[in-house]
């Protein structure tokens, strides 16, 4: 034990064997310091110095150089009684807590002091509830997307299915990229991509018949190159591949089937709108209002009033959409058609979340500042795509 550390003269007592000899530490009697004895001073004591333990009835103190003085020829020294070692505080720690010393209080350790409150400065203020994220870089680059779609989507259908499939073959390598980084699961990436924009295509020009026929291959095709590679986790990597082209390319098609409507254009934006005002409303509703996890071990910052807020803002904005944009379309109709909405992007989030957590990351990429990657902001709207799609066939017709 480290005496300084502690601020105060060690007590009486068996201190143990230590690097300076066998004895049983101070005794009292002739010593000269800080124990019990027949001195003066302001602790009891014989002389004029501190003593300590050196031997079998070894002493040391301030003898006067040249002294002929040799403590071990003292006769009339005697050995301490073995006393338990106890500690101040129990134990024998290093801390900043000052020793007990005998018939005084507690001397506080001057090597390492505690910092004092400073009563002038004034108490941190606590901090406000924050989103996670840089809502600035999220806006802007949430609008610039916004306005590519738009453009695309009125000006030529085509472009906008260009547009659709890029953001397919960004989301597979995403995808891909992340199960082989986390989990080592070499999903083939060119088939899936080949395959995933010819299913965008294919959907676009032949409907759900041609998006089914180019899933079929694509699969195949996955099947096919996993083979040129060893057969080491074969069925692992083609399972994945098989995944990854019916969770993005495939649901994605729906999309573009939505397009082939006389009304095309105004379906996928009420697609488009919804998503984005049910993400909106379970965002606001749920960071101000939010108390009751949704569900904690998928995505512990959903809330079931984030979710009743999404469901609220989806409902009306359904309505408007259905009796302003889509022929032959009524309010009520999209009262239904924004709370499948909202139901189907929550859970779209939460698959995502799953498959994240499965990985142990946060994000899929790094693409878009702001969002992370776009598997990120696809999350709600891939799954939301055929609910969307089926509900406007069921209440309109194909057109």
């Amino acid at each position: 034990m480290n005496d300084s550390s502690w601020g105060a003269p060690p007590q009486a007592g068996y201190w143990g064997p230590t690097d300076q000899g066998h004895g049983h530490g101070p005794a009292p009697g002739h010593g000269h310091g800080s124990v019990p004895g027949l001195g003066h001073g302001s602790v009891p004591g014989h002389g004029h110095g501190p003593v300590q333990s050196h031997g079998h009835g070894h002493v040391r103190g301030a003898v006067p150089a040249g002294s002929a003085y040799d403590a071990r020829e003292a006769p009339h020294t005697r050995p301490m009684p073995i006393v338990p070692d106890v500690a101040a505080h129990g134990g024998n720690q290093d801390d900043d807590r000052g020793a007990a010393t005998p018939g005084g209080p507690p001397v506080r350790n001057e090597t390492n002091p505690e910092p004092m409150p400073d009563a002038s400065q004034p108490a941190p203020k606590p901090q406000k509830k924050s989103a996670g994220r840089d809502l600035s870089a999220a806006i802007g680059v949430g609008v610039g997307l916004g306005a590519v779609i738009v453009a695309s989507l009125f000006i030529v259908k085509a472009v906008f299915v260009g547009v659709v499939a890029v953001a397919v073959v960004v989301g597979l390598w995403e995808l891909t990229k992340r199960l082989d980084e986390r989990k080592g699961i070499r999903a083939p990436l060119v088939p899936l991509a080949l395959g995933g924009a010819a299913m965008v295509v294919a959907g676009y020009v032949r409907g759900a018949e041609g998006a089914w026929v180019a899933m079929a291959l694509t699969a195949l095709a996955v099947l096919v190159w996993r083979m040129t590679e060893p057969p080491e986790n074969y069925l692992r990597d083609v399972t994945a591949g098989v995944f990854a082209a019916f969770y993005v390319p495939f649901l994605a098609t729906f999309v573009a089937m939505m397009l082939t409507a006389d009304d095309g254009p105004e379906r996928v934006l009420t697609f488009l709108l919804l998503t984005v005002v049910s993400d909106t409303g379970a965002y606001a509703v749920g960071w101000r209002f939010g108390r009751t996890k949704l569900a904690p071990r998928i995505s512990p910052g959903k809330t079931r009033e984030g979710l009743a807020g999404a469901m609220s803002f989806a409902m009306v904005g359904g309505a408007l959409c259905m009796q302003f944009l889509i022929d032959d379309g009524a309010w009520w109709q999209g009262l239904v058609l924004g709370l499948a909405v909202a139901v189907s992007a929550t859970l779209g989030d939460l698959g995502e979340s799953m498959i994240k957590r499965d990985l142990g990351i946060k994000d899929m990429g790094t693409l878009l500042p702001g969002h992370g990657g776009i598997m990120d902001r696809l999350d709600s709207l891939l799954p939301t795509a055929p609910v969307v799609w089926l509900l406007l066939v069921l209440f309109v017709g194909s057109g």
